[in-house]
């Protein structure tokens, strides 16, 4: 099969497992922390994907959200678990496409750990607006396409690439498993 990593010079695909690949999660969603959030998976139903804000990424890989009850996002999870996110950290790099499930709680330490002020659009009452959910999103696999050394090595080697007729790109991609 042709491709274009055929003219790379050195190696650019590295998959992460465990450790490595939570490392990966954390450091591409503190890029950019919104993520398109696709539910209803199963039913094929595109209108099902919506930007979400990424509360946090625990130790073990879990994405954490806030929603609220009444949600349309809610009630798919509740007919099936099944989530896809997608994520862009900046124009060039830091991209990330993650699979796995969702699981939906009214733990009220755990939404209070999670809470922002600005949150307080969404959920009027406060921190303690009987609407809100977390929702702990457990991911099983995924992909990632990055840099090798930041944008700005990435940046000079596509110049001198393209000033020498060479592929130079720094970029480096993966597949992540849990």
């Amino acid at each position: 099969m042709d491709s274009i990593n055929k003219n790379q010079p050195e190696d650019n695909h590295e998959d992460l497992i465990e450790k490595e690949a939570i490392e990966k999660i954390k450091e591409i969603v503190d890029k950019t922390q919104t993520c398109f959030f696709c539910t209803a998976i199963a039913m094929r139903e595109s209108s099902a994907a919506r930007p979400m804000s990424v509360q946090e990424v625990d130790e073990q890989g879990n994405l954490w959200f806030l929603s609220a009850n009444d949600s349309h996002k809610n009630q798919e999870l509740a007919a099936n678990a099944a989530v896809k996110l997608y994520f862009q950290g900046s124009e060039h790099s830091g991209f990330l496409q993650l699979e796995g499930n969702a699981t939906i709680s009214r733990d009220q330490t755990r939404i209070k750990e999670l809470w922002k002020p600005i949150l307080k659009t969404w959920f009027t009452e406060g921190v303690d607006d009987p609407r809100i959910t977390a929702i702990k999103f457990t991911p099983s696999e995924g992909y990632y396409w990055d840099t090798k050394h930041g944008a700005a090595v990435a940046g000079i080697k596509m110049l001198i690439g393209a000033v020498i007729g060479k592929t130079l790109d720094d970029s480096i991609e993966g597949k992540i498993v849990i």
